[in-house]
């Protein structure tokens, strides 16, 4: 018979962790590209917490758990090979926290991130810009985490491949990315023997769902500064809802809708040096937490001759 505190664990609700290019300097989704020979480096903090989520498309609290928070510092490097051709690569270290019950959180390095970035297409329109970028993109884990011990786990644990197009137009000032990416998710493989989503499966490997990845920004970009609002939806092609009071699992669908902002500011007396920070707040999901994030970071250019 299986005890209360083992019931307790099963109505615990999986977070989706987030990738974290929005919030870097130069992303694979937005429409800047470090200039030839120009290297950035450096750190952004993240945090996100929920008290409430998705289970299916109920939304409840659980007590047992208190509120769930996920911290993150991300280190990323970008390298202008030439201006039209960059290479940016991230790894975060992660941590969790819950403030009730008996469970403790887990941290440590998560998945290293790879991306090259090409602007394929630039044209004058309408008094503005246009500008088209294709991206591929590789993650997988840089540890043995920990994958089936959601929310607290770190990562998802499934190698991923990425291929993306971002459309950006500027006219003045202002400007509007619209990005679109499919991900395929490789299978991952879990500390027992069988599991049961819809179905039995008497085996240790769980086969992932693929996932689309969308953005719009609406913005300002100005010599020292970037500004936007943005919205972010993550949909999951595939997977189960957590059933009623049942443990989550990897491969559950994870659908997300965030709303948010962010800005960018070059030090105009040390033009090395980025800082940036923001925010996002997730208006929709299934089978995800309700989330309000923050991030902030610092970046140093450097301009090779």
């Amino acid at each position: 018979m299986r005890t209360r505190k083992w019931n307790f664990v099963k109505m615990f609700s999986p977070l989706l962790l987030l990738l974290c290019y929005q919030t870097q300097a130069q992303t694979e989704n937005d429409g800047i590209m470090m200039q030839k020979k120009q290297w950035c480096n450096g750190f952004t903090y993240m945090y996100s917490g929920w008290d409430q989520y998705w289970e299916g498309t109920l939304k409840r609290k659980n007590d047992n758990i208190g509120r769930f928070t996920n911290q993150s510092v991300v280190f990323m490097t970008n390298y202008g090979i030439t201006d039209k051709l960059n290479v940016l690569v991230s790894v975060p270290y992660v941590w969790t926290h819950v403030t009730a019950g008996t469970l403790h959180g887990l941290h440590g390095f998560q998945d290293v991130s790879a991306a090259v970035k090409y602007q394929a297409f630039t044209t004058k329109l309408a008094g503005g810009k246009l500008k088209i970028f294709g991206v591929a993109g590789f993650s997988t884990p840089l540890s043995n985490y920990v994958i089936d011990f959601m929310p607290l786990a770190i990562g998802l644990g499934s190698t991923n491949v990425s291929g993306r197009i971002t459309a950006d137009y500027q006219h003045g000032i202002f400007y509007a990315t619209v990005s679109g990416a499919y991900v395929w998710r490789s299978n991952v493989k879990i500390d027992r023997t069988a599991y049961y989503d819809t179905q039995e499966h008497i085996t240790n490997e769980v086969q992932m769902p693929d996932m689309l990845h969308f953005n719009g920004n609406l913005g300002v970009r100005i010599k020292y500064f970037v500004g936007e609002v943005n919205v972010e939806n993550m949909t999951t092609l595939g997977g189960f809802d957590i059933r009623r009071n049942d443990m989550p699992f990897p491969s559950n669908k994870m659908n997300m809708t965030n709303v948010g902002v962010h800005a960018k500011y070059t030090l105009p007396f040390f033009t090395h040096v980025e800082v940036l920070g923001g925010g996002s707040y997730t208006v929709a999901g299934r089978n995800v937490g309700q989330a309000l994030m923050f991030h902030a970071g610092a970046y140093y250019i450097f301009k090779f001759k």
